[in-house]
């Protein structure tokens, strides 16, 4: 395993999902300030789309794919997910985080909805310059639907194996998992069913907390474990300190 970091941003986190593409520009603020005071050899960043994206997939059914001559939602979609991006590099680079975005759109190719190829070998190179790479959710172009989305989870899952990262962490709205109101501390495959998960209750086509749990039991299935902790706990995490939110991991662990 490497030694470099996966810091994955929810999209609930950086935008207000109620209105489209409205960036929550005081909490990226305080993100870039973490990342940067944390030091940043090493961390890869991903975020979601959130109120920059989501809307735009659904009202072209992007989620169902793309025919030949009806590709309008394609760009406009990335536009949206491309400007969120922009914001979060800046308002890295402002802190003097040397970010740079990287779109999956340009280095991604899906098949009924899940990536089966994406450029990882820049993203080396770029973390050995010092460079933090910045990916997001973002539409692909899928060989059997013509086009799909592909969130900001499944690129962490991917990305995350390709580059054999030791530590992945998701920053989210909540504290952790949350089963009824209380946080669960750890999360192994055998656990999921006796767990009262729900799902977001805003626009998402990509499977809403639900959805980041199964990308993490894929990745613990590989013996990659991961948590998923409140916002304001990042600096934390980037410490490696306890974040008070949910481990996952897998069964032999």
């Amino acid at each position: 395993m490497s030694d470099w970091v996966i810091l994955k941003l929810g999209g609930s986190i950086l935008t207000d999902k109620s209105a489209d593409c409205a960036i929550n520009r005081e909490s990226l603020d305080t993100i870039a300030a973490a990342v940067a005071g944390a030091g940043t050899d090493g961390i890869i960043i991903v975020h979601g789309a959130g109120s920059c994206g989501h809307p735009e997939a659904k009202r072209y059914h992007l989620d169902v794919g793309a025919e030949s001559g009806k590709t309008d939602g394609i760009y406009v979609t990335h536009r949206a997910v491309s400007g969120l991006n922009d914001a979060v590099v800046t308002a890295l680079r402002e802190k003097g985080v040397a970010a740079i975005g990287v779109h999956p759109l340009h280095v991604g190719v899906a098949d009924n909805g899940r990536l089966v190829a994406f450029e990882s070998r820049h993203l080396e190179q770029m973390l050995r310059l010092g460079m933090v790479p910045v990916i997001h959710g973002d539409v692909v172009m899928d060989l059997s639907r013509g086009a799909c989305i592909v969130s900001g989870d499944q690129l962490v899952r991917y990305v995350a194996a390709a580059l054999k990262i030791r530590r992945v962490g998701l920053a989210t709205d909540v504290p952790g998992v949350l089963d009824e109101g209380r946080v669960v501390p750890v999360i192994t495959r055998r656990m999921l069913e006796s767990l009262h998960i729900g799902d977001s209750k805003h626009t998402d086509v990509t499977g809403g907390m639900r959805g980041k749990i199964d990308e993490l039991l894929g990745l613990a299935d590989a013996g990659i474990g991961s948590d998923i902790f409140h916002v304001s706990r990042v600096a934390d995490f980037l410490a490696g300190a306890a974040h008070g939110g949910t481990r996952v991991r897998g069964e032999e662990e």
